[in-house]
């Protein structure tokens, strides 16, 4: 039985249990939130297999005036909105075809079908409306003890999808316990190539989720270890650095950060390691940006040693400067924690004060316009800046009579 099932005694839960039985559909909850309920974990998104087919579920959620967004039909699936809770409903399905990237599927009535199907034990758990489970490959178990563990032979459920060999760890990295799968690290080890086929968007979802774990250290070293990450990652990796990081964040009261964490993976990211990144995890544009400023911040992050946590901060994007400095200390010595503290606290007050003078005040003191202008109100904006924002207006002008 579930552990925890107050997201299946949940209004809108309930609200979609009653419109499916009333259209005669027949179901159980699958995947995440099973497992997770089951462990006492906080259950996020809601999974539903059944062996009706997409438009029976389209036509029974609808009578009952509930929202259904056909997301997937080839695939059978059907996204339920109730109020603003998704849930996505799927048919049993078994693989006809698979490439190592995508499937074909058919529609079945199997249950246990569907679960063979699926990548890990403890991700084939089925849970009725009333919490009782249905487990066919020893899931239960293997989620209770912390085994990550292929249903089947894992080299040919990776030769299925070679993104299982990043599930694969990520799994351990959040649900593990003790070592590694022996069988499944073989196999991961000797497929690793194959995660080179896999799309950067692909990749990238799987290494923010385990960079995200609460300690994903060790299960680097296992990628590492078993041949995987440098198919995955275009970049030298440095253990130490995140487990520092890592700790850093826990002593400052941050949550996990999978960009600041992905920096301290590579050590201090410089612009080739930070381009072949997005080249290959097809990283955003504002990712990539935040990258580049933990090294190009270096000499704003200079200042927080000194507490000029203002002037470090004017002008920047304050989250990236308090990346910048952890990233720095964590590589370059000893972190100072109580002054990396006092700039989180800093930040959350901060407002940044704005410069009292503008071109026009120097047009008015008879400066001419061009480029003599803009390095006059660029040296006294940072005569300003350095002054720790206290000189006002009459204190700007006066000091531009003097240039």
């Amino acid at each position: 039985m579930l552990t925890d099932r107050s997201w299946l005694d949940a209004k809108p839960t309930r609200t979609l249990i009653a419109a499916l039985d009333n259209g005669g559909v027949d179901f159980r909850f699958v995947g995440g939130a099973v497992r997770d309920g089951l462990l006492g974990r906080p259950v996020t998104d809601i999974d539903i297999a059944t062996p009706a087919r997409p438009e029976d579920v389209i036509r029974a959620v609808e009578a009952a005036r509930l929202k259904a967004i056909p997301t997937g039909m080839a695939h059978g699936t059907v996204t339920v909105l109730v109020g603003r809770r998704p849930f996505e409903i799927t048919t049993l399905r078994r693989d006809v075809e698979t490439d190592g990237r995508h499937a074909v599927v058919a529609f079945t009535d199997d249950w246990q079908a569907d679960a063979a199907r699926r990548d890990f034990t403890m991700n084939a758990l089925y849970a009725d409306r009333g919490g009782a489970i249905t487990d066919f490959f020893g899931g239960e178990s293997d989620a209770r003890a912390g085994r990550v563990r292929f249903i089947g032979d894992p080299a040919t459920r990776i030769g299925e999808d070679a993104l299982r060999i990043l599930r694969f760890f990520r799994f351990h990295a959040w649900y593990g316990r003790n070592g590694l799968d022996d069988d499944g690290l073989a196999a991961c080890s000797k497929l690793a190539a194959m995660v080179e086929r896999l799309s950067g968007e692909r990749v990238r979802v799987e290494i923010f989720k385990t960079l995200l774990a609460p300690d994903p250290a060790p299960v680097w070293r296992a990628m590492i270890s078993a041949g995987v990450m440098v198919h995955a990652i275009p970049a030298a990796i440095r253990i130490e650095v995140l487990s520092s990081m890592v700790a850093l964040e826990g002593a400052l009261g941050l949550a996990p950060d999978p960009l600041r964490r992905l920096a301290a993976l590579v050590g201090t990211p410089s612009p080739e390691v930070v381009a072949a990144l997005k080249s290959r995890l097809r990283l955003a544009n504002r990712d990539e940006a935040h990258l580049l400023s933990l090294g190009a911040l270096a000499g704003r992050v200079a200042l927080i040693s000194r507490r000029a946590f203002g002037q470090a901060l004017y002008g920047a994007r304050p989250h990236r400067v308090r990346d910048a400095a952890m990233l720095s200390q964590i590589t370059t010595g000893t972190p100072d924690t109580r002054t990396l503290a006092d700039l989180c606290r800093f930040m959350g007050e901060w407002i940044e004060p704005r410069f009292p003078l503008s071109g026009a005040d120097l047009l008015s003191a008879g400066t001419p316009p061009g480029p003599e202008m803009g390095r006059i109100l660029a040296e006294l904006e940072q005569w300003w800046v350095a002054a720790d924002f206290l000189p006002n207006r009459d204190a700007c002008l006066a000091r531009l009579r003097l240039q």
